[in-house]
């Protein structure tokens, strides 16, 4: 038995996964998405962070069939997050505490971890990541479509020069407050060359050297109060604009544009989707959390749900495929 405080290499646990061409596939649609160049609404949803990876995979083969069926007006990307930003203390997520009790057998979170990320990927979905601690993000980049950095990370030097070198399109949100400059900096940051320590293949530490990373973009998430309306999207866009940066935003329907409460997502989602259909072609995607079941629960000292949220609460399944489809028709009158 290895000792669960020696971390494997990247290498170790990656390997050749027969997902590279299409995870390839999938960022240059993204990116199209992001430029313009496809017309359709990248929309990033799922749950707000895995817990159970059976559970999770069924969702995907859901979340599969659906989009699927939205493909001509819609990119759907999956969150498939398996770490999770705490302000204070909280469970951190699948990777560094798969086990849900504090332990942090970390080892055993990344191989479990990377083994639902490449079942995930095998569904033929594109998959959506927060990279919270820069040391996992090389166990788990190859796999990832779209990444994101959150909004307590924003602000990071390691999170900006880590974007400036993924090689994937990459969301930045807005900080905890609400302002937007904080991320605004962090994609003019992400779009410069940085030499900065990370991992090699064989795990030692390295010299990793980034050329600049051209299609990181700005996510509005909220603060203390929403910034999803139109107002508040162009205020955005003439900010990007003002910095010198492609005027292009994703909105996130959870957390401060819902106040975390699952049920003002579908009243959010409502409103993006008549920003989208009056010709908003600069708001590129939409973020929903959702998830099997409904809300949310406290993983407390049993085993928790499988189809249950542990930290912010989800949207149902029913409720995301009527959402799915208000965004698809959205889509589909802009063009």
């Amino acid at each position: 038995m290895p000792d669960q405080d020696t971390l494997p290499a990247p290498a170790e646990v990656a390997g050749n996964h027969p997902v590279a061409a299409a995870v390839a596939r999938h960022r240059e649609t993204v990116t199209a998405v992001l430029t313009g160049r496809d017309p359709r609404l990248l929309v990033v949803v799922g749950p707000c962070s895995v817990h159970d990876t059976a559970a999770a995979l069924d969702y995907a083969h859901l979340l599969k069939d659906a989009a699927d069926r939205f493909a001509d007006d819609l990119v759907v990307v999956m969150r498939a997050y398996l770490e999770k930003p705490r302000t204070v203390a909280g469970w951190t997520g699948l990777l560094p505490d798969p086990t849900l009790d504090g332990k942090g057998d970390i080892a055993t979170g990344i191989r479990r971890g990377r083994a639902f990320l490449a079942e995930a990927a095998a569904t033929g979905l594109p998959l959506a990541y927060e990279f919270v601690d820069p040391m996992l993000a090389h166990y788990v980049a190859d796999v990832v479509t779209w990444g994101a950095i959150g909004a307590r990370t924003v602000a990071s030097q390691p999170h900006r020069h880590l974007a400036s070198w993924l090689p994937m399109p990459i969301g930045m949100k807005n900080c905890v407050s609400g302002r937007l400059d904080t991320a605004v900096d962090a994609i003019r940051a992400a779009g410069l060359p940085h030499a900065f320590p990370g991992l090699a293949a064989d795990g030692r530490l390295t010299t990793l050297r980034s050329t600049g990373n051209p299609d990181t973009h700005l996510v509005l998430r909220g603060g203390p109060t929403p910034n999803y309306s139109a107002a508040h999207v162009a205020q955005a866009l003439s900010t990007l604009v003002s910095a010198g940066l492609p005027p292009r935003v994703v909105v996130d329907a959870a957390h401060g544009n819902s106040g975390k409460d699952h049920r003002r997502q579908p009243a959010v989602i409502a409103d993006l989707a008549a920003q989208v259909e009056n010709g908003n072609r600069a708001l590129v995607g939409v973020m929903i959390e959702s998830y099997l079941s409904a809300g949310r629960q406290d993983p407390g000292t049993g085993r928790p749900r499988p189809d249950l949220s542990i930290t912010d609460p989800c949207l149902g399944w029913d409720d995301t495929r009527r959402l799915l489809h208000t965004l698809a028709r959205a889509s589909r009158a802009k063009r």
